[in-house]
């Protein structure tokens, strides 16, 4: 056995590489300069009486409850990100970027004085944009693409629009829902989006439309998306895309269940507890349906994005 020797040397002094390995915690100075710069100082007077408007008008209604948790996502994930941007070498001030905040300042002005509640959301894009482009030019911009597209989520649909949206996603969730408990037995009938089962009757609202779980699912899948570090567009496209018909398969599931919980317990078990466990099943399905078409995708498509092709050997 090697006996242990105790070292009476005096210790090797810690070099500037050595401190550079030892881990930290807190803010180092380079994040307090970032949180203090001109800039986002700027952004935050300029930009939060917007946000106070969002909590007080917008947040508060179901079709738009997800905006608060798209803002904390982005803040989070550009803050997790951050060493990246800080990375990026400073760029001297752009024509194209003074234009984007320019175009986005006039926008925001018209919105807020107007009450346009859509164009004043849709302004921060343009100002924050053009922000990036005149810190870190092209760079910045592309540092900064993903959380400016997902950002477009928080951005208040017109009301014309949604009710455009709204009312033919409310038929064909009827529609559907009654046609599978018709297969099964269950008698059931259906008039505009009224839902006749035994002596109940139950109205699809526009709640049960399932057009806000869409953007949220939607929002939700472009993170886990990005989380994942997929760099195959094609693959991207095609999640996406089948993210459309799993939120509308998973709002069909919720308003199945809700129909037989009433049917079976009674109307005020439907519309009570159960009502908002089913919101929560809802994007239960939703997310173990996204992550099965995802493996399943990861199947067809290589890292690259190109279509698997099964070689047959001679």
């Amino acid at each position: 056995m090697t006996p242990l020797t105790v070292s009476t040397s005096d210790p090797k002094p810690l070099t500037s590489n050595d401190a550079r390995d030892v881990p930290s915690s807190g803010l180092h100075m380079r994040d307090l300069q970032l949180l203090l710069n001109p800039w986002l100082l700027g952004l935050a007077v300029f930009l939060v009486p917007s946000y106070i408007m969002l909590a007080e008008r917008v947040w508060a209604s179901d079709e738009q409850g997800h905006g608060p948790i798209i803002l904390g996502v982005t803040l989070w994930l550009a803050w997790q990100r951050r060493e990246a941007f800080q990375k990026l070498p400073d760029a001297s001030a752009s024509i194209a970027g003074w234009l984007l905040v320019a175009l986005g300042t006039v926008a925001y002005v018209v919105g807020r004085s107007q009450y346009v509640d859509t164009l004043e959301i849709l302004a921060h894009l343009p100002i924050l944009a053009g922000v990036l482009m005149l810190t870190k030019g092209a760079k910045g911009l592309k540092w900064g693409a993903f959380f400016l597209f997902f950002l477009l989520f928080m951005v208040p649909l017109p009301g014309v629009l949604v009710q455009a949206i709204t009312t033919p996603l409310k038929i064909a969730v009827s529609l559907a829902a009654e046609y599978v408990m018709a297969g099964v037995g269950y008698p059931i009938a259906r008039t505009g989006v009224i839902l006749y089962v035994g002596q109940y009757q139950l109205l699809v609202a526009d709640a049960c439309a399932g057009l806000n779980s869409m953007f949220t699912l939607e929002a939700l899948g472009l993170l886990y998306m990005n989380m994942m570090n997929y760099t195959s567009v094609s693959r991207n496209l095609t999640l996406a895309t089948l993210i459309i018909p799993i939120s509308f398969c998973a709002n069909v599931i919720r308003v199945i269940v809700l129909v037989l919980v009433t049917h079976h317990f009674g109307d005020e078990v439907g519309q009570g507890f159960v009502h908002s466990f089913a919101g929560m099943l809802l994007f239960g399905v939703a997310l173990t349906l996204m992550i099965v078409v995802d493996g399943l995708l990861g199947r067809v498509f290589d890292p690259r994005g190109r279509v698997v092709t099964e070689q047959v050997m001679s």
